[in-house]
């Protein structure tokens, strides 16, 4: 973490820490399976445990932020905006992690990455920020692609329940979304991406904390693969992912770390492939080339937007 310091990085620097960000997450899905193979009580309760621990973990990791933090300081309605953010980002996981155990890899990731179309609507009604017209045609576009993939009725050992999983994806991606533009307004507000990662994954954290005992599940007790994969997915996708990628957003266009995100649900799928063989199905397939093409074209018309 030395080298992620305030001096402006080499473009080469900017690249590697980017690359390493999405690498990185892309490794989350497959984490998640493996947990979910591991054990014999996989279902809305083993999600819930998945969550939270993520959580709970990454913000363990943060703690020595906690200590130079100074409440007093903060302002009101930027550490308001963390707590909310943190709340969708729980909300976000337990429903994308649940996705996973009833449908594939690809359709998942796909499906969860899909942020900037949520983020536009949402914008579009919460800062009466209107979609040029290229924006809205990548919109309709994904949007169609989304519909081919939460359409895929193929049901297999890996998609036991595949519209269940492809629509609780989706609602992952709308909270995600939220999270991203209540974390904008935090940070806008005078909070640091140390300070706000650090709320935000806390607030996460305590919101998923009791779930998994009310309703039903546990937290102790699984083989000890579980617990092993479950450190890796917090430590690699949410520790060394979601910073990686935080602190991108600080050097290059976050239109270009948009892009480049795109590449998880790739790097997602292809992973999945390698350790479990699993292979979308040809619908899957199609609707994720639609998705990505049409998320790729909203990007590209916000940022012709912004920049006019």
């Amino acid at each position: 973490m030395s080298n992620l310091s305030s001096e402006a990085p080499s473009q080469k620097q900017v690249a590697i820490v980017l690359v390493t960000g999405i690498l990185a997450v892309s490794t989350a899905a497959v984490f998640i399976r493996l947990a979910i193979a591991a054990t014999d009580t996989a279902g809305v309760q083993f999600s819930l445990f998945l969550a939270a621990a993520r959580l709970v973990i990454a913000s363990t990791v943060l703690l020595p932020t906690w200590r130079t933090m100074q409440f007093n300081q903060l302002n009101r309605q930027g550490l308001g905006f963390a707590i909310a953010a943190g709340v969708c980002l729980a909300a976000h996981f337990a429903a994308w992690i649940t996705s996973l155990t009833f449908t594939s890899i690809a359709a998942s990731a796909t499906l969860v990455t899909t942020n900037p179309i949520w983020v536009a609507l949402i914008s579009w009604v919460w800062f009466k920020e209107a979609p040029n017209r290229i924006t809205a045609l990548g919109i309709v576009i994904a949007l169609m692609g989304g519909g081919l993939i939460a359409s895929s009725s193929d049901s297999t050992a890996a998609a036991s329940h595949p519209l269940l999983g492809n629509l609780l994806a989706i609602v992952g991606a709308i909270m995600a979304s939220f999270y991203f533009l209540l974390g904008r307004e935090a940070q806008q507000r005078g909070l640091s991406i140390g300070r706000y990662a650090a709320i935000a994954y806390t607030t996460g954290a305590f919101v998923l904390l009791p779930l998994p005992l009310l309703v039903g599940g546990h937290y102790l007790g699984y083989p000890a693969t579980v617990y092993f994969y479950t450190l890796m997915m917090a430590l690699a996708a949410q520790v060394i992912g979601h910073t990686a990628i935080n602190w991108s957003v600080r050097w290059v266009s976050p239109t270009l770390v948009t892009l480049a995100l795109l590449f998880e649900p790739v790097g997602a799928s292809v992973l999945g492939y390698i350790v479990f063989e699993e292979a979308p199905s040809s619908l899957v397939l199609i609707g994720a080339v639609v998705v990505l093409i049409g998320v790729t074209i909203a990007v590209v018309g916000d940022w012709n937007r912004s920049n006019n």
